[in-house]
């Protein structure tokens, strides 16, 4: 997730803006980025510095060369989507005459569309970046209007997807418009100067009063003044706020551990994952999947490759691709892959899923696929990482970085991602029509939401958690996708908590680990819609084996469901789901149970003993 800043102060130049914009960027630094840069208006018109690399290289660059004092600035950190980490593909972006400097936080999913009457025209693209097309739009657009602002709504209009946008010209020293639509803007209020930011670690350290502001609106801002607009020029009284937080707590989002806002960044991390996944006629199109159709059309049997974490987000693609596309899944831990001489040929799809892309033990396993002669497909987190360079093909998850060691928004954007290339798979070899696949896409789409409802509730699970941290075993049941969930609940709860924890197949319970449950053991299960009669009854018939034996029963299940009440000590509700996207909502209360219990025992959820956040050894 890329961070943005922006500054307007008084109209005599001097060092401050650049100072503020350099701090600003620093405070984002925990959002993860790839390259870095500033972009200002001085007395000797708009003046671009940007860096590849880490912000340190961006400071170099200026040391070496100063620029000169102004009066606006913007910063940028980018988490590239776009075109590789390059000095060319870094932010800002300018037009051609160097006027007009653009930064973006999102994706512009029409940006192709976009592109191509510009090109034709003879405008000289330089990036491989959906944000340049922007750039040369409003340096059109404000030509004809010779007003930023006007420029800017008539061009956020035209865009697609989530975006925010912060824009400088030569001809308005002291003006910086922004626009956002699908992804965070914040203002912050000066005295005789204002600040734009992607959230308020920008620029806390200078004022505590802000101004939040909402979808589809435009803001200018100057030394002495905010105004808002809808994109259609409706004015608009945006709503201000003060921020409790000092600069610390900030870059958690006001949150006390990175844990717990990378949980609350979930609904944002699937509905990033998804954009721009379609074309103009609505199909779906996978644009980093560089593999020939006829290959893909061809292939018999797909591997999916991972460790922890990714390899259950593995597990749970298996149902949704197997069902879709009807070819074979495995899933396999990447560290055994190699060593059990598996068939893998040219009709195998290696698919490798790793938030950081430089997990050892994957990379290992993808040059193995990709030497016994299978195409190997990348879903990571990070642009330019190792699998991805050495894979034929990448999906890219849009999650923004984890700082927390143990995962939780990546999975969900792994498990996202995977469905994705499922139904892809299934419109290319004809196992689903067009509108079937439409119809999954329009119920992904809403999972972000259903998300927010789960973390609305996450009071009551927090009340459990507490109650229970004193417990030593937790134990985890689930059929069908929910036994990946309840081995993913069972994972967090060793990584974070420092307890026997284990997930099982409901189905296996009475093949032996039904002799754990003695009276008072914690049994959490994840039970499915009471839409698959067969399949709820058999789980609702485990919740009645373990409680009959004196289980402490925990049930998540959907709304409604009233055939589990006689038989769960406490029921946290999830929303109605179809089956095999119900992970995406079902794992949340096992993310905040884990988090809250880690906490109440007084344990570092975001650094947990012995951990890495990525195993770079085999």
């Amino acid at each position: 997730m890329c961070g943005i800043v922006g500054y307007v102060g008084p109209a005599s130049p001097s060092a401050r803006p650049l100072e503020v914009v350099l701090e600003g960027l620093a405070r984002l630094e925990y959002r993860g980025y790839d390259s870095a840069g500033v972009a200002l208006v001085t007395g000797e018109g708009l003046v671009v510095r940007k860096r590849a690399g880490k912000l340190a290289n961006l400071l170099g660059a200026l040391e070496a060369a100063p620029l000169p004092p102004a009066t606006a600035a913007i910063g940028h950190t980018r988490w590239a989507t776009h075109g590789a980490p390059t000095d060319t593909n870094a932010h800002p972006h300018t037009s051609t005459d160097g006027r007009l400097a653009v930064i973006h936080n999102g994706i512009i999913e029409n940006y192709a569309a976009l592109r191509r009457p510009l090109a034709e025209a003879g405008v000289p693209f330089t990036s491989q970046t959906d944000t340049e097309v922007v750039a040369h739009l409003l340096a059109a657009a404000h030509e004809r209007t010779g007003d930023l602002t006007a420029a800017m709504r008539e061009v956020a209009a035209m865009l697609e997807g989530a975006f925010t946008l912060l824009a400088v010209h030569a001809a308005a020293p002291g003006t910086v418009v922004a626009a956002r639509r699908n992804s965070p803007l914040v203002v912050g209020l000066g005295e005789g100067e204002n600040f734009l930011g992607s959230d308020v670690a920008a620029f806390v350290s200078h004022t505590s009063s802000a101004l939040e502001l909402g979808q589809d609106e435009v803001v200018t801002v100057t030394a002495d003044s905010v105004r808002v607009t809808r994109f259609d020029g409706t004015p608009v009284e945006p709503r201000p706020f003060t921020v409790t937080w000092d600069a610390s707590a900030a870059v958690k989002g006001g949150y006390p551990t990175f844990m717990d806002k990378e949980i609350h960044d979930q609904p944002k991390a699937v509905a990033d994952t998804l954009l721009g996944r379609t074309d103009e006629q609505g199909n779906l199109q996978l644009d980093e999947l560089r593999i020939d159709e006829a290959i893909l059309r061809r292939i018999d049997k797909i591997i999916v490759v991972a460790c922890g974490t990714a390899a259950y987000a593995g597990h749970v693609a298996k149902y949704a691709v197997e069902h879709w596309v009807r070819i074979p899944v495995e899933v396999e831990l990447a560290h055994e892959f190699r060593y059990r001489d598996p068939v893998v040929n040219e009709k195998t799809l290696v698919v490798a899923i790793s938030q950081s892309g430089e997990t050892m033990d994957t990379i290992m396993a993808v040059r193995h696929a990709r030497e016994q002669g299978s195409k190997v497909l990348a879903v990571v987190n990070t642009y330019g990482s190792t699998i991805a360079r050495e894979s034929d093909a990448v999906l890219y998850t849009h999650a923004g970085p984890e700082v927390a060691v143990a995962s939780t928004k990546a999975f969900l954007a792994q498990i996202t991602a995977t469905y994705l290339l499922g139904l892809y798979l299934s419109q290319l070899r004809g196992t689903k029509y067009l509108d079937e696949v439409a119809g999954y896409l329009t119920e992904l789409a809403r999972l972000p939401e259903k998300i927010e409802q789960v973390l609305a509730r996450e009071e009551e699970v927090r009340d459990i958690a507490r109650s229970m941290r004193d417990v030593t075993s937790v134990l985890f049941l689930g059929r069908h996708v929910g036994y990946p969930v309840a081995l993913e609940g069972a994972l967090k709860l060793k990584e974070l908590a420092y307890i026997h924890a284990e997930g099982f197949a409901a189905g296996e319970l009475k093949h032996g680990p039904i002799a754990l449950i003695d009276t008072g053991q914690p049994v959490i299960i994840v039970v499915p819609t009471p839409r698959r009669p067969t399949l709820h009854a058999k789980v609702v018939s485990n919740i009645q084996e373990v409680r009959a034996r004196g289980a402490h029963t925990i049930v998540i299940a959907e709304e409604g469901d009233t055939d589990v009440e006689p038989y769960a000590d406490v029921i946290i509700r999830i929303p109605a789901t179809p089956t095999l996207m119900t992970p995406l909502v079902a794992v949340v209360p096992l993310q905040i149970f884990a988090c809250e219990l880690a906490t109440a025992k007084g344990l570092d959820v975001d650094q947990p003993r012995n951990l890495a956040k990525s195993v770079t050894v085999e």
